[in-house]
């Protein structure tokens, strides 16, 4: 094995003193326990079948989804603390295209996708020959390892995996990987996905769905047992039994069955009206909503909020749901792109909002009207999406507003209303009242007779 960017070769001898595995089953790595006992009690969440569940499908997908569709910006602060939007030949490229086989999107997606599945999103840098970072691989969890020195530094043991280009066994330093986690319960190194805390009730939703498409497959006729009054041999009752099954049983459930010598049927199954299927299908929905922090109404569990207010669903949504997980992909990004170095102008990534908090019609133009003095008519413009028109860089106020400094002055006087000066205001009205139609009408005629 050898230590991807490193001069020196790396053996197992080496290994073997100095790096051990910090990675926990109880991170849902191998084997998925909820409680003590439960993998020898046969009680085992199964990845494919909790993943295949409508709600924990659903709530993945969402998250993923929403924050994928994030445009991201490149953003740089000013010295007057205004962060603006710039692009950088050195990052720019990267973050448009984060590699050759995937879009901005899709890459977004596989990292959203990989940290909820698995609590941690593994990203292995590639760098030109100036150090700089041209390309960026979501790397599959199950082929990554973390390793820790006796001194503490991280290293990261990646298999062989041709897709980002890994051609053996290497172990990785941490300056080249951006590793994102979250729900760090066992380990700060080994993050856990929502799958576990809601695993059980997902399964427990798989095995209601796989009960009731057996019930309804068998036309809706719940199972039951077959009595006779007296004693039946064994050849008789095996006998009795395959001819129900196959008369009364699948495609033939339903029919008219006609017994004698005392046969009587007894219901063995419950209902699914008597389980409270819906009711128990729901209820696991709701847990695993509440683990992923996504409102149940978002992925059509329950109703949706009377009052009609897209902005403020959305801002829940996003305080609640979306925004430890943007924050969490900034910061890796602007750690692993190293844009906040000392001594240099600050630099950053950022997601761009709007079209995740996107408002109705009606409240952005009332947003936007409100916004006067604040904002100018171009970036009123711009926030509508429409090109800027000649005189709009300018913030206006109306007349009757006066700046802070105005107001002190006037207060700094010895009468700021001019309430103590009567004399003042008798001779205002002793001034003779000028007619200007007269003297307007006069200016008229002396102009007709000079012409």
């Amino acid at each position: 094995m050898k230590i991807f960017g490193l001069p020196v070769p790396f053996t197992g001898e080496r290994k073997a003193a100095t790096l051990s595995s910090v990675n926990d089953n109880r991170g849902w790595h191998k084997i998925f326990e909820a409680n003590t006992g439960n993998w020898q009690r046969n009680i085992v969440v199964k990845r494919d079948s909790v993943l295949a569940y409508h709600a924990v499908y659903a709530c993945m997908t969402l998250i993923a989804s929403d924050i994928a569709k994030l445009r991201v910006k490149l953003v740089q602060e000013h010295s007057s603390g205004v962060w603006e939007e710039v692009s950088n030949p050195a990052y720019t490229p990267v973050l448009r295209k984060p590699n050759h086989y995937q879009t901005r999107i899709q890459f977004y997606e596989n990292w959203v996708l990989s940290k909820l599945m698995r609590g941690n999103t593994y990203v292995l840098k590639e760098r030109d020959n100036r150090g700089v970072v041209t390309a960026l691989y979501v790397l599959d969890p199950n082929l990554v390892t973390v390793m820790v020195t006796d001194d503490g530094e991280v290293f990261y043991q990646l298999a062989a995996d041709n897709l980002p280009n890994v051609q053996e066994d290497i172990l990785v330093p941490a300056s080249e990987i951006i590793h994102d986690r979250f729900n760090c319960l066992f380990h700060p190194l080994v993050g856990t996905s929502p799958i576990f805390a809601n695993g059980v009730a997902a399964m427990q939703g798989v095995h209601i769905q796989n009960n009731s498409a057996t019930f309804f497959g068998n036309k809706s006729q719940p199972g039951g047992i077959l009595t006779a009054p007296g004693n039946i041999s064994d050849e008789t009752a095996a006998r009795l039994k395959a001819y129900w099954e196959t008369e009364f049983s699948g495609k033939n459930a339903g029919k008219v069955a006609v017994v004698g010598d005392g046969l009587q049927y007894q219901q063995l199954m419950i209902s699914a009206h008597e389980s409270q299927l819906i009711e128990q299908l729901r209820w696991t929905a709701e847990v695993i909503c509440s683990t992923f922090h996504v409102p149940p109404y978002k992925i059509g569990v329950g109703q949706l909020p009377s009052y009609n207010n897209v902005q403020a669903l959305n801002v829940e949504y996003y305080s609640q749901c979306l925004q430890r997980h943007i924050e969490d992909i900034e910061i890796c990004l602007d750690e692993g792109l190293s844009l906040m170095q000392p001594g240099k102008s600050s630099m950053g990534v950022e997601f761009d909002l709007d079209n995740l908090l996107r408002m109705d019609a009606v409240t952005q133009m009332d947003v936007l009207e409100k916004s006067k003095g604040k904002l100018t008519v171009n970036e009123q413009r711009l926030r509508l999406n429409v090109k800027p028109v000649a005189g709009g860089d300018t913030v206006y106020l109306q007349e009757q507003d006066h700046s802070l400094e105005a107001l002190a002055k006037r207060d700094a006087g010895p009468d700021p209303f001019g309430r103590g000066a009567p004399e003042h205001a008798e001779a205002a009205e002793e001034e003779p009242e000028t007619d200007l139609d007269d003297e307007a009408n006069e200016d008229v005629e002396r102009a007709w007779a000079s012409a």
